[in-house]
């Protein structure tokens, strides 16, 4: 099983997959995660990707998803996804999307991060709390496009984690008993600030976007 962590910068994504990580095997299931390659680049090289470099960014973030042992739960922090909507927002750049929405295709879970963190700045890969709202819409566009399920995750601390569990146990009910976790009800029934129901904003973002 692969699951994908996406979102906008400051997000929450490295945070959650260390948490689901270290929930998932304390449940004893066997769980690779598979860091986010683009921070890494950044570190090594001191700068951050040009245009022609975004096509590597993409295909080795992937390639050391599908590397991974057979059998084990992938947690993925960003996919090549993410590679394409920041060459959307800085060159103008939408040669990467089809293969990105191709290769998000093979995971089984994808879980966007809500917008309710606090950004904080961290490292050269983050441009500023004002790209975080046109990159979510670009995310949830071209998900849209391939018609592409996802769930939003909300909530601070532990609560994000548990938002987290709640939507993998919806897209996977086999593993909800593993992981110590209740059914799923028909509908999430918590307050809006910390849903994890990404059907309810499906219906509110396909309205806005018809509108």
């Amino acid at each position: 099983m692969k699951i994908a962590l996406l979102g906008a910068e400051s997000t929450g994504k490295s945070q959650l997959a260390l948490k689901l990580s270290a929930r998932l095997q304390q449940s004893g299931l066997r769980v690779h995660r598979v860091d986010e390659y683009l921070r890494e680049w950044c570190d090594i090289e001191n700068r951050t990707p040009t245009q022609a470099e975004q096509h590597h960014i993409a295909q080795t973030q992937m390639a050391r998803v599908l590397a991974t042992p057979a059998g084990a739960v992938v947690i993925a922090d960003t996919t090549p996804l993410m590679t394409a909507v920041y060459s959307q927002m800085v060159f103008d750049d939408h040669s990467l999307d089809v293969c990105a929405l191709q290769q998000q295709a093979l995971f089984d879970i994808t879980l966007l991060m809500g917008l309710d963190l606090a950004w904080v700045s961290d490292g050269l890969q983050r441009v500023g709390a004002h790209v975080r709202e046109p990159v979510d819409q670009k995310i949830r566009q071209l998900l849209a496009q391939a018609n592409l399920t996802y769930q939003v995750v909300y909530g601070t601390g532990e609560q994000r984690l548990e938002n987290a569990l709640f939507c993998i146990a919806c897209q996977a009910p086999h593993l909800a008993k593993q992981l110590e976790r209740p059914e799923p009800p028909l509908r999430w029934s918590g307050p809006c600030e910390s849903c994890g129901d990404g059907d309810c904003e499906h219906r509110l973002f396909s309205s806005l976007v018809k509108g």
